[in-house]
C-alpha cells in the first residue's frame, strides 16, 4: 500500500512549541469480529502513541484476545452495540485516560498506523481541533464506486448550508483535541455518528482540519450493509440538519 506521509514524517510529531509538556495522545479502535487485522495494527499504532485501546463491540472471534496480546487496553462491550455506541466508549476511555489528543482508526486494516503522525500534527501544531483523515484529497485512494457515491452524497448532504466545508465527511481516521473531547458527548449509535460529531464540532466554531491519507481496500475490511449504512447516516444529517435549523444554527 502507498502511503501519503513521507519517511521524514513518520516517527515524529510536530509541535509548535517544544517548552510545553508532551501531550498525552491516546489511540482508541472501534472493533468487531477483527481478529485477523487487529493485532497488527496495534503493534504499529503503539509506535506513535502512549497508549492504544480497543473497544471490541461484542467480537464473537478472538479480538480480545489478539489486542491484548499486542500491547492494546481493551474495553469489551457485552454485545454488539453498533458503531456510534463504540465511538462513544472511545471518547469515553480518551477521558478516563486523560488523553490530550484522541485519535480513532479503523481495526480492520483500512488505515495505516503509520499515518498517525500526519493525522495528529495540526492538533498538536495547535492548528485544529479536529482532523479529518480524508481519503479524497490527493486522489491516491481507489474507492469502490459503490462505496464511492454514497460517502459523497452524505459529504454534500453534510456541507450543505454550512460555512464548514470537508471533502470526507465519513472517514473513521480522525483526531480530536481535548477541547472536543470536553465539550461533545454523543447520542447517535449507529454509523450517524460520524456526522453527528462534525455537527457538534461545526455547532461549536471549533476549527476542523482535513490531511490526505491512504485507505486500503479488502474481502474482509466491512461486515455492513452499504445501502443501509448509507440510508442511516443520510437521515442522520436530515434529522440533525432539521434540529440545528430550529435552533437557528447554521
Amino acid at each position: 500500500m502507498r502511503s501519503s506521509v513521507s519517511d521524514e514524517q513518520k516517527g515524529r510529531l510536530v509541535i509548535g512549541r517544544t517548552d510545553l509538556p508532551r501531550p498525552r495522545i491516546i489511540a482508541a479502535i472501534p472493533c468487531y469480529n477483527e481478529e485477523s487485522f487487529i493485532g497488527e495494527v496495534v503493534r504499529k499504532a503503539r509506535k506513535y502513541v502512549d497508549e492504544v485501546v480497543v473497544v471490541d463491540d461484542g467480537s464473537e472471534d478472538g479480538t480480545s484476545e489478539a489486542a491484548r496480546a499486542a500491547g492494546a487496553l481493551v474495553v469489551k462491550h457485552v454485545s454488539n452495540g453498533g458503531y456510534g455506541e463504540s465511538i462513544r466508549s472511545c471518547f469515553e476511555a480518551g477521558r478516563s485516560s486523560g488523553a490530550d489528543v484522541l485519535v480513532t482508526l479503523d481495526g480492520d486494516g483500512q488505515h495505516d498506523p503509520d499515518e498517525l503522525p500526519y493525522v495528529l500534527s495540526p492538533i498538536l501544531g495547535g492548528n485544529a481541533d479536529l482532523v479529518i483523515g480524508s481519503r479524497f484529497l490527493n486522489g491516491m485512494t481507489k474507492v469502490p464506486r459503490y462505496r464511492k457515491f454514497g460517502i459523497h452524497v452524505i459529504t454534500l448532504l453534510f456541507n450543505m448550508g454550512s460555512r464548514t466545508k470537508v471533502s470526507d465527511a465519513q472517514s473513521g481516521f480522525r483526531a480530536y483535541s481535548k477541547t472536543v473531547l470536553d465539550s461533545i458527548f454523543l447520542t447517535e449509535k449507529g454509523m450517524g455518528v460520524s456526522v453527528e460529531v462534525l455537527e457538534e464540532t461545526r455547532k461549536r466554531s471549533f476549527a476542523i482540519k482535513e490531511v490526505p491519507i491512504s485507505c486500503e481496500y479488502h474481502s474482509e475490511s466491512s461486515t455492513l450493509n452499504p445501502v443501509r449504512h448509507g440510508l442511516g447516516v443520510v437521515l442522520t444529517v436530515m434529522r440533525l440538519r432539521l434540529k440545528d435549523g430550529l435552533n437557528g444554527n447554521n
